[in-house]
């Protein structure tokens, strides 16, 4: 069988935990930042962890991280 590819895309942008869990960046954070408060953009920066859903297609896409 041959070897699987890993999305280098997606690689770059997710980091896998200890435990297995999916962490990413939080949405929102790119463009019209005047409206939003200073808290909800601070909270914004740290990372979050991934939601069910697309933790399974993470998981297909990095073959080798699981």
């Amino acid at each position: 069988m041959p070897k699987l590819k890993t999305r280098k895309s997606l690689s770059k942008r997710v980091k896998i935990t200890k435990k297995k869990k999916v962490k990413g960046s939080k949405a929102g954070r790119r463009h019209l930042l005047s409206c939003k408060k200073t808290k909800r953009k601070r909270k914004m920066r740290r990372r979050g962890l991934v939601s069910e859903t697309e933790k399974k297609m993470v998981k297909r896409a990095m073959p080798y991280s699981s």
